[in-house]
């Protein structure tokens, strides 16, 4: 595997929703991390007003730091399940958008310390890769072990 990560950023978002403990929320993102990143994040917060006029809070940040990005590599791979792994490869075309990889992690299996992928109410993180050519972002992700 190279050192090098084909990668400007990961943007990472997480909407809080009114019934939600902010700080919960927080604290399920920063558990899908490593430690050294989930430390130096400084989030932004971002309050927004959800459809039915309910306050939703939007925590955004990113991580640039090219230790970071190898260690959200590795960290990512080592933790998500092999069937996470297997539906994401098998979906990867619809991860995929304008050079970025997009994925989706459950927000209450986070809380618990557990990284899965899930449609609802998710944490987002769009990695950004250098090249737009999905072949070679689909290489990327296999030679980290995300995907199989």
């Amino acid at each position: 595997m190279s050192s090098k990560v084909p990668v400007t950023h990961i943007d990472v978002r997480v909407f809080a929703h009114a019934t939600e403990d902010e700080e919960k929320v927080l604290s399920a993102v920063r558990k899908t991390l490593p430690s050294k990143i989930s430390m130096d994040l400084v989030f932004k917060k971002v309050n927004l007003t959800g459809h039915h006029g309910n306050p939703i809070t939007l925590f955004e940040t990113k991580i640039k730091d090219k230790n970071h990005i190898k260690a959200f590599f590795e960290n990512f791979a080592s933790r998500l399940g092999v069937l996470d792994k297997e539906v994401l490869s098998s979906e990867i075309g619809q991860h995929l958008e304008k050079g970025c990889l997009y994925i989706r992690l459950d927000k209450q299996s986070a809380f618990l310390n557990e990284v899965k992928l899930s449609a609802a109410d998710p944490i987002h993180f769009r990695i950004h890769f250098k090249k737009s050519n999905p072949k070679e972002i689909v290489e990327v992700c296999r030679s980290f072990g995300i995907i199989p």
